[in-house]
Order: C-alpha cells, then structure tokens, then sequence
C-alpha cells in the first residue's frame, strides 16, 4: 500500500470512527446522566497515555504540553456551551442540542486539517500522541464542567455510584 492510500485509508477510517462517537453520543441522551457516566470516558481514555511508553511516541515535554492546553482552553469550549442537563422524573439527562452533531465534525475537519499540517513537522507516533493529548485535554475539561453542573443541578456530593 503506498503512503498515499495508507493516509486516504486512515483518513476514512478516522470520519467512519466519528460519525460512529456521533451516533452513540447523540442515543446517549436518552439515557440518564450518572456521575460513573461522567468520569469513566476520560479515565478509560488514561490509558491511552500507555503509548508514550514506546520510544517513537516520545514528544518534548512542552509540545505535549501545549497540546494538553490546546485541548483543554480551546477544543473544549464548543463541547461546554452546547452542554446542558435537565431534570426529568427525578433523574438528570443530557439535553439533546441540534448543534452538538456539528460541532463534533466541525473539531473533526479542524483535527483533520491540522493532522495534515503537523504530520510534516514529526513523526506519524509522535502525531498521534500530540493528538491524543489535545484529545485528552478537550475531554477532561469537559467532563469536568460535566460533573459540576451534574452536582449544581442534583445539589448532592459528586461521588462516584
């Protein structure tokens, strides 16, 4: 396969994954909203840190940094405003907000257009844990504003059921 196809694959397979987060956050919103529900996405995705356990992964602290941060203060922001709960019959759920499904590809095509642009500066390993923290960042912030309005809306602790 030459690295041409290789990059048209992975890139398909990277909209196919997702259009697939985008349905199952989209059928998420008909289920009750639980602290466990809030804090596993980003703990389950801590692992994913194990990667930079392997040598190529290897990024300078402070690229990794502005990653995490880029992530945290920017990527983040769409995914807080267009996060609301209510509360229905005792429990609390996501509301369904028409952007959401939007903004995902919106993040999508910025990941995708800078993916292209820092490929050519590092290594294909070091790209992907360059975005895996970004991810990571975005994700983290998110939920956290997630578990703090759960707690604002439910008035009790934010512990873990």
């Amino acid at each position: 396969m030459t690295p041409a196809t290789l990059r048209i694959v992975v890139t398909l397979c990277t909209v196919a994954f997702a259009l697939t987060v985008i349905f199952v956050r989209l059928k998420a919103s008909s289920r009750p909203v639980t602290v466990k529900k809030i804090v596993m996405p980003p703990i389950g995705m801590a692992t994913g840190a194990l990667m930079f356990v392997y040598p190529p992964t290897h990024i300078p602290f402070w690229w990794g940094l502005a990653a995490f941060a880029a992530g945290w203060l920017f990527f983040s922001y769409p995914l807080i405003r267009t996060t609301k709960f209510e509360v229905k019959g005792g429990e609390v759920f996501a509301q369904r907000s028409p952007g959401f499904a939007f903004i995902l590809l919106g993040l999508l095509a910025v990941r995708l257009i800078l993916h292209e642009f820092i490929q050519e500066y590092v290594s294909i390993p070091q790209t992907g844990g360059l975005f895996f923290l970004l991810a990571f960042g975005m994700i983290t912030r998110w939920r956290l504003f997630m578990l703090k309005e759960y707690h604002l809306i439910t008035g009790k602790q934010a512990t873990p059921e």
